[in-house]
């Protein structure tokens, strides 16, 4: 790399002792420590990002969760893997949650022969997702499960390549969930 002139006084980007200091006007003072509220935080909001939600469809979910019977980090993750928009990336006729979530919107896909433009839609045990009958909508799907690196659906999940469907055989449960997440500090974060 060719340096200029100025690399060879003490303002050298390059080369500046600056590099290893935290950002910020107060260089000299060290990041704390995170705190207990931070690391809740924190995992919430990775749990938000994951799925692509807002705050407002999160408390959502997390009101459901808590009106179960079962425990409520392991329903809101259980909630959450049955998003349609989770479930066809999962299946493998998207490449990602984002592209799914566009996809469903533009009506590609139907659940149990209905078709379904909210991503948000909550998938039942015996469920079918299909693909539409359009070209451009099949084209696309195939185009995908004929990759060499297409995702393998999870044991909850079942796919017929030659139809372009997909069926929910049992709800997901918190092994399913392959995030690295700790949803009881979730659970925490939003009960206070």
């Amino acid at each position: 790399m060719l340096k200029g002139a100025r690399c060879e006084s003490a303002k050298c980007p390059m080369e500046r002792q600056e590099r290893s200091l935290p950002p910020g006007m107060a260089k000299a003072f060290r990041r704390a420590k995170g705190t207990e509220y931070g690391k809740r935080l924190r995992e919430k909001q990775k749990v938000k990002r994951y799925y692509g939600l807002f705050e407002k469809q999160f408390r959502k979910y997390f009101a459901m969760a808590q009106h179960s019977k079962a425990n409520t980090g392991e329903a809101l993750m259980a909630l959450l893997e049955r998003r349609l928009d989770n479930v066809i990336c999962k299946l493998g006729f998207a490449p990602s949650r984002k592209a799914a979530r566009v996809a469903i919107v533009h009506n590609h896909f139907t659940v149990n022969g209905v078709r379904v433009n909210r991503p948000s839609y909550l998938v039942k045990a015996g469920d079918v997702i299909g693909v539409r009958s359009r070209e451009g909508s099949r084209k696309m799907v195939k185009s995908l499960l004929e990759q060499e690196n297409a995702p393998q659906p999870q044991q909850w999940l079942n796919v017929d390549v030659q139809r372009l469907e997909g069926k929910v055989s049992v709800l997901p449960s918190r092994e399913d969930v392959q995030i690295p997440v700790e949803e009881q500090l979730v659970v925490e974060f939003c009960s206070r």
